[in-house]
Formats: C-alpha cells, sequence, structure tokens
C-alpha cells in the first residue's frame, strides 16, 4: 500500500467542497495535461454522474470544471474573479483550453449533469470527451475520492509523481502504535521522521506553519463579513456577530491582534464554547462562498481542525507553534488510516466519513499536544468518530451550508471532549480500538441508503421546502 503524506489530507483547499469542487477541478486540469496536443482539440464535452450530478450545482461542480479546463490553479486563483471569468465563458460561449487556444463551449451543451447515471466504480464520477482536428475522440473517466483526491479505475492516483513508501509505514492504527514502541516516538515524532520521505524537516515545519497562516486568515476573514451565503437558500452569516458579541466595542486591524485580544479573554466555560462555534462557523461560512480554506480532511469539514487548533491557541496555556506543527502531523497522519482502510468522501460514505474523520483527527491531534501517549492519541480518535458513525450527509439544495456548516461545531466540540476523555483514560481498559471503529464507519457506509450520501434526496433535504436556482 502507498504511504500518504499528512499535507495530502491537510491542504490549502477552495470551497465548496473537496470532492465535487476541487477533485472535479484537479480532474479537468489533469485531462488537459493528459492530452497529446491541446492545439489540436476542436471541441470539449463533460459529462456528471451520480452525487456529481445531483447536488454538483450547489456544490459549484460545474464552476469547478470550467475553472479547471482553464488552467486555473484553485490554491492560487484570486476567488474574488472567479464570477467574472465564469461569465465570460458563458456569455462568450467559448473556453480557453489550458489557458491556451480558445474553442467553442457552450455550457448549457457542453457540461451535462446526468442525474439518472451513476457510474459502478464510485459516486462521484465524470467523463471528459476532447475532438481532435483528425476526427480521432480522446476520452478520459475521473472519480472524485472525496479530500480533492482523484482516481481512475487503475490509478489510485493519476496525478502523482510518485509513488511512495514510508520508512516505517503506518496502514492502521495498529501499525501506529507498533511503530511508536519499537522507536520510542510519540505519534508526532513518528510522523515527523516518515514524513521526510517526502520533503525535509525544516520543509515539514514549514509546509505546516503556511497551513496554520492559511487557517488563521481564513477564520479571520470569516469573522469580519456579514450578509448572507450564496446559493439561495438566504443562510444568514452568523461568526461575524459571534465575534462582535464576545470582543465588544474593540476593533482589529490584523489577525496577530485579534489573537493576541482573544488570548486575553475570560476563560470560563461558555465563552469559550462561544468562540469554538464561531471559529468553525467563520471557517465554514468562507467555504461556502467559495472561498479559500484549509481542506481537513474535506471542505464540508474544514472548519473543525482550524476551530480546535484555535482553542488550543487562545486557550490552553503553552501552546505555542511547535505544538501547531506536531497537532497538524498528528491529525493528518490519523486522516491517512481513514482514507486508506474507509472514506473521507460523503458521496460513499456519508457525513460521518467528513466531520466524523475531521473530529477524529481534531481529537488526535489535541491528545497529542496535550501529552497523551500514542495510545492515548488513538483512543481519542476512536471516542471522536464512534460517536458520528452512522452520521449522514443530507445538505439542503445540494448546498454545502444546512446542516454542514453548524456539524463544524458540533465535531470540533466532540473533538476536544474525546481528547479530555482519552487523556483521563487507561486506553488498556478501552474495548474499542480505532481500527475497529474504522471498520465499523466503512461497513455503515456499505449499509447506508444512497439517499443519505450526498445526493439532496433524503433527511433534512427532503423536509425543508427550498427553491434554490443554480449557482
Amino acid at each position: 500500500m502507498d504511504s500518504i503524506s499528512a499535507f495530502d489530507i491537510i491542504k490549502v483547499g477552495i470551497g465548496p467542497s473537496s470532492s465535487h469542487t476541487m477533485g472535479p477541478w484537479e480532474a479537468a486540469r489533469l485531462f488537459v495535461r493528459e492530452l497529446p496536443d491541446p492545439d489540436a482539440v476542436v471541441s470539449v464535452t463533460v459529462r456528471l454522474y451520480g452525487s456529481l450530478a445531483k447536488t454538483g450545482a450547489g456544490h459549484g461542480t460545474d464552476v469547478a470544471v470550467l475553472m479547471g479546463l482553464s488552467g486555473e490553479d484553485y490554491t492560487r486563483i484570486d476567488t474574488g474573479a472567479i464570477p467574472a471569468k465564469l461569465d465570460k465563458i458563458k456569455s462568450g460561449g467559448r473556453i480557453a483550453l489550458g489557458g491556451r487556444r480558445e474553442l467553442p463551449f457552450a455550457v448549457e451543451r457542453d457540461l451535462i449533469f446526468d442525474h439518472a447515471t451513476t457510474l459502478p466504480y464510485h459516486a462521484n464520477g465524470m467523463r471528459f470527451q476532447a475532438r481532435l482536428l483528425d476526427d480521432s475522440v480522446v476520452t478520459r473517466t475521473y472519480y472524485s475520492l472525496g479530500g480533492g483526491f482523484i482516481a481512475t479505475e487503475t490509478e489510485a492516483d493519476p496525478s502523482a509523481e510518485r509513488r511512495i513508501v514510508t520508512p516505517y509505514p503506518c496502514h492502521s492504527g495498529g501499525d501506529l502504535v507498533r511503530n511508536c514502541r519499537m522507536l520510542g516516538l510519540s505519534v508526532s515524532e513518528l510522523t515527523y521522521l516518515n514524513e521526510q520521505a517526502w520533503r525535509t524537516r525544516r520543509e515539514i515545519d514549514a509546509q505546516a506553519l503556511g497551513l496554520w497562516r492559511e487557517i488563521r486568515a481564513c477564520v479571520f476573514r470569516g469573522v469580519n463579513r456579514e450578509g448572507y451565503l450564496p446559493g439561495g437558500l438566504r443562510v444568514k452569516r452568523r461568526a461575524a456577530a459571534i465575534n462582535r458579541k464576545l470582543l465588544g466595542a474593540a476593533v482589529c486591524e490584523s489577525v496577530d491582534s485579534w489573537l493576541d485580544l482573544l488570548r486575553q479573554q475570560p476563560r470560563d466555560f461558555t465563552r469559550v464554547n462561544m468562540w469554538i462555534s464561531c471559529f468553525a462557523l467563520a471557517v465554514n461560512e468562507e467555504n461556502a462562498s467559495f472561498g479559500r480554506i484549509v481542506t481537513a480532511p474535506t471542505n464540508g469539514a474544514a472548519g473543525v481542525i482550524p476551530a480546535v487548533l484555535m482553542y488550543a491557541w487562545c486557550f490552553v496555556d503553552g501552546f505555542d507553534e511547535d505544538k501547531v506543527i506536531r497537532f497538524l502531523l498528528v491529525a493528518g497522519e490519523i486522516g491517512t488510516l481513514f482514507k486508506k482502510n474507509a472514506t473521507i468522501s460523503a458521496a460513499m460514505g456519508g457525513c460521518q466519513a467528513e466531520i466524523g474523520v475531521s473530529s477524529a483527527m481534531a481529537a488526535a491531534g489535541l491528545a497529542e499536544v496535550l501529552g497523551g501517549s500514542p495510545e492515548q492519541v488513538l483512543q481519542a480518535a476512536e471516542i471522536a468518530m464512534e460517536h458520528h458513525l452512522g452520521l449522514t450527509c443530507d445538505p439542503v439544495g445540494g448546498l454545502v451550508q444546512i446542516p454542514c456548516i453548524e456539524r463544524n461545531s458540533m465535531g470540533a466540540v466532540k473533538a476536544i471532549t474525546a481528547a479530555n476523555m482519552a487523556l483521563q483514560s487507561d486506553p488498556a481498559e478501552a474495548r474499542v480500538s480505532l481500527d475497529a471503529v474504522i471498520r465499523t464507519m466503512w461497513q455503515t457506509a456499505q449499509d447506508m441508503n444512497s439517499r443519505y450520501k450526498e445526493t439532496a434526496e433524503g433527511g433534512l433535504a427532503m423536509q425543508i421546502p427550498v427553491n434554490v436556482p443554480e449557482c
């Protein structure tokens, strides 16, 4: 089994969905790169299947495909420029393939949402076809696996430049604990060692702190923006009002001054709990607005890890950048276990695969930096996931808003609770292991009715009357 970097699980992304936005975006870019001669293309057709078709409009899949075909990079694009770029393609009926030669492209004709068909390999399927000057056709089929990962039926990661097996592979919780015991290392120390298969220790630190800067900036943007989220549900942003209520008349012009003020806040339970919710809401309100966020491990669950990390930074004594790095390494490593042995795709496993996994990741990261043993770190992850088992994905109107945004607050609080419980427990007496709960989560995913897997055909999505235009 190939190893997966913690930084493939936690990475810079763009809203509103890792599986429905980032995955199709990357697939479109990869398709253009795989064409033998992009300048010989005379037409392109894209067909979306399964969950991508059923909730793709609300998740921005069409936007992602168009931006990807245009050669845009979601980690670099000015998110505020996307509407204008989209309007130019739609109104002009042309697209610059790979950012080069323009060719005719009518969105209504050439980008097809096939609601009636689900491809057998995965619920998030998409097929790209390019007709060339010699009338030959190039066809590629990709699948979006969640977290921005894509695959074909024969390649687990067609965009990967090379396959890597780390010095001490950890493909299960049992592997992780055994390696920690054998080497006398903490989980973060072991992860540091394995991550050096991809990058140097200095680069690891820089990558983690870069993610921390992105997280802080995203939360700060979120607590300073008011109004309603796009998409037609009229969901009002709440993070800014909570921030204002807790800080009173204080005004902060920068992230650093805001964080300094937060660290001086009273630490009674109710106030801290409100801040945790504020942090999570801020991120996912940004995510719902096509904002730049940190995918961890998905976009629908992108607020959990930032909320727990911000909680620790602001309200846990002695929390510094070294602990930020170790938190993120451990969280990412735990995320790889779910990716390898179950799924991080709501279209395959429901919301347990998103909020549940992110809560387990955050719980493990927090347990590590609070001094937990490797066994306690895994127990924290297990507790968090155990109490998300069976959670469905039922987005109202196909948008990543209801109930997705609030669930991030719930997942963050559960993560903190799980870490505290694990630190006060003897893992030797635990009856459920992390590996057992991952197996259970995967079995639950397979048993779950497809209506509850990001189709907007069950649960809350069928109870809330909406008239949401395509966005």
